[in-house]
C-alpha cells in the first residue's frame, strides 16, 4: 500500500464473473472502507492489461471457454505473476482457481497451462457434478471460523507438496478428490470452488485478505450482525435432511 489507499483489482469481470462472485469484490472494498481505507479499485477487462501495483487481486469463476481465453491472456500477459512476486494477495474462485494452479482441463478437452501460482492440478471429473452448499473447517493456521460456501464445478483438483488444503470439508465436495479437502493456500495466493458469493458468507475471509495487505494482525472491529445472519441461514439450510 502506499498514501494510505488500499488497491483492489477485479480480473476480467467479462469473463470471470458468471456466478456473482463480483460480490466478493465489493465485500473487500466495504470492509477496507468501513476500517477508513482509501480503496481504489480497478476493473480489468480481458482487453486491458493487469496492472502490477495491486495490493489485492480478485478472480471469479467463469464457464469452459471464458476460462481458456482468460488463461490465455493472463499468461500473456504476464502481470499477475509478477504483482505476486512483488507480494500482492491473490484470491481466486472456481475456474480463477483452477487457472492459477499448473494446468486445467481446457473446453477443447485438452490439458491448458495455468499460472503456476498454485501447486495444484485440475483434470475433469468423471462422476456426478459437484453441486450444492459446503460446509468445511479451514487451515487452523488462518485462524478463521467455519467455511460456508456453494460449489458448481467438474473439475477435481489435486494439491502438490507446497499447497496446503484451505480447508477440509464436511459436507460436500470440495476439491472432488475424496480426501475431504476444499481449496489451496500458499503464503500469498488463495484458491477455492466456493461461490456464494463467499466472501459475503465468510466475511472474515476478507479480513484475512486485507490484514495480509496491510501487514497488521488485527483490524478495527466492524458490525457483522449482516453477515452473521447470511452465515446462520446458510449453514442451518445446508444442515437439513434433504
Amino acid at each position: 500500500m502506499s498514501d494510505n489507499q488500499l488497491r483492489l483489482v477485479w480480473i476480467y469481470p467479462d469473463l470471470l464473473s458468471t456466478y456473482g462472485d463480483q460480490g466478493n469484490a465489493l465485500v473487500v472494498e466495504r470492509r477496507a472502507r468501513q476500517r477508513g481505507l482509501d480503496v481504489a479499485r480497478l476493473d480489468v477487462r480481458s482487453d486491458q492489461p493487469i496492472p502490477t501495483s495491486g495490493d489485492i487481486y480478485l478472480i471469479g469463476g467463469g464457464e469452459d471457454r471464458p476460462q481458456r481465453l482468460a488463461a490465455e491472456r493472463l499468461r500473456r500477459d504476464g502481470h499477475l505473476y509478477q504483482a505476486v512476486q512483488n507480494g500482492a494477495i491473490v484470491f481466486s474462485v472456481c475456474a480463477g482457481y483452477q487457472i492459477l494452479g499448473h494446468e486445467f482441463i481446457n473446453d477443447l478437452g485438452q490439458r491448458e497451462p495455468g499460472l503456476g501460482l498454485l501447486d495444484v492440478v485440475s483434470v475433469r471429473g468423471e462422476g456426478e457434478r459437484c453441486v450444492g452448499d459446503v460446509l468445511a473447517d479451514i487451515d487452523p493456521r488462518l485462524g478463521l471460523p467455519p467455511l460456508t460456501g456453494f460449489e458448481n464445478h467438474q473439475g477435481v483438483t489435486h494439491l502438490g507438496p507446497t499447497a496446503r488444503p484451505f480447508a477440509q470439508v464436511k459436507l460436500g465436495k470440495g476439491n472432488g478428490t475424496g480426501d475431504g479437502t476444499e481449496g489451496a493456500y500458499n503464503d500469498t495466493v488463495f484458491g477455492t470452488y466456493m461461490h456464494g458469493p463467499v466472501l459475503a458468507r465468510n466475511p472474515q475471509i476478507a479480513d484475512l485478505l486485507l490484514k495480509l495487505a496491510l501487514d497488521v494482525n488485527a483490524l478495527p472491529p466492524v458490525d457483522d450482525r449482516w453477515y452473521e445472519a447470511l452465515r446462520n441461514e446458510r449453514i442451518a439450510a445446508a444442515q437439513q435432511p434433504a
